[in-house]
C-alpha cells in the first residue's frame, strides 16, 4: 500500500453534526434537518463559486449556510447562530479518525488532510481534537481560492509530498470528493459512514470502509 494517507476533513475526520448535536435540545425538533441543510448550502456554495470563477473563503462560506439554513429552519432559534459557529470552529473528531492516524503513523505512514476548510478552521478543529501530532501536512485550497472538486486542489497533495498519484491513499466520506481523487490518480478510499448507494461508477473507489477503525489494516 502507498505510504502517503491524505485525509479529507470535514466529514471524514470531523463530525460536521457535531455543533448541532451540542445545541440539540435547544434548537428543537427540527435541529437535524437545519444541521443536513446548512452542510448541503455550504458545500452547495464552494462548487457554484468555483464554476462561477469566484472564491470566497470556507468560513465565510459556513456562516453564510447557516444564515440560509436558519432562515429557511425558522423554528431553530436564531440567536443560536453565535454559539454553532463557535462549535462548528472545534468540531469533534470522529474517534475512529484519532485512533486511525495513531496506528498509521505507528507504521511510519504519512498522513495529512487536504481540505475545503480555511486554515483557521482546520486549525481549531485539529487542536481541539488533539490530532495534531498525527498529521504531517494540513492543506488547505486557501492557497488556491479555489474549491475540490477542482483537479488542482489535489495536486497540493503530490506537490507537497513530493510523489506520485499513485504514492497516495486519499480517505473521504464525500463519494464525488473520492471520484475527483480517484480521476487524478490516487487510490479511493470511500468511508461510507452513512450507507449510502455508490455513484460515479466510471470512478470506483479502490476500497469502501464502514468507519476509518479499518483503514490501518490497508497500511
Amino acid at each position: 500500500m502507498p505510504a502517503i494517507f491524505a485525509f479529507d476533513a470535514y466529514g471524514t475526520l470531523f463530525d460536521v453534526h457535531a455543533a448541532i448535536a451540542r445545541f440539540r435540545s435547544e434548537a428543537g425538533p427540527d435541529a437535524d434537518r437545519m444541521s443536513e441543510i446548512w452542510r448541503l448550502k455550504q458545500l452547495e456554495y464552494t462548487w457554484t463559486l468555483t464554476l462561477a470563477g469566484h472564491y470566497a473563503d470556507f468560513w465565510t462560506l459556513t456562516e453564510r449556510a447557516l444564515d440560509f439554513s436558519l432562515a429557511r429552519v425558522p423554528s431553530v432559534p436564531k440567536a443560536l447562530k453565535s454559539k454553532l459557529l463557535d462549535a462548528y470552529f472545534q468540531l469533534d473528531a470522529f474517534p475512529d479518525a484519532r485512533a486511525a492516524l495513531r496506528a498509521l503513523k505507528a507504521k511510519g505512514h504519512r498522513t495529512g488532510i487536504l481540505s475545503n476548510g480555511a486554515p483557521n478552521m482546520l486549525k481549531g478543529a485539529v487542536d481541539a481534537a488533539g490530532i495534531g501530532g498525527d498529521l504531517d501536512a494540513v492543506l488547505s485550497v486557501d492557497v488556491l481560492k479555489m474549491f475540490k472538486p477542482r483537479p488542482e486542489v489535489y495536486r497540493l497533495v503530490t506537490e507537497h509530498f513530493q510523489c506520485k498519484p499513485s504514492d497516495v491513499t486519499f480517505v473521504s466520506s464525500n463519494r464525488w470528493d473520492v471520484m475527483a481523487g480517484t480521476s487524478v490518480g490516487f487510490n479511493g478510499t470511500w468511508v461510507n459512514r452513512g450507507k449510502a448507494p455508490d455513484e460515479y461508477l466510471d470512478f470506483p473507489p479502490k476500497q469502501t470502509l464502514n468507519d476509518l477503525s479499518g483503514l490501518a489494516a490497508l497500511g
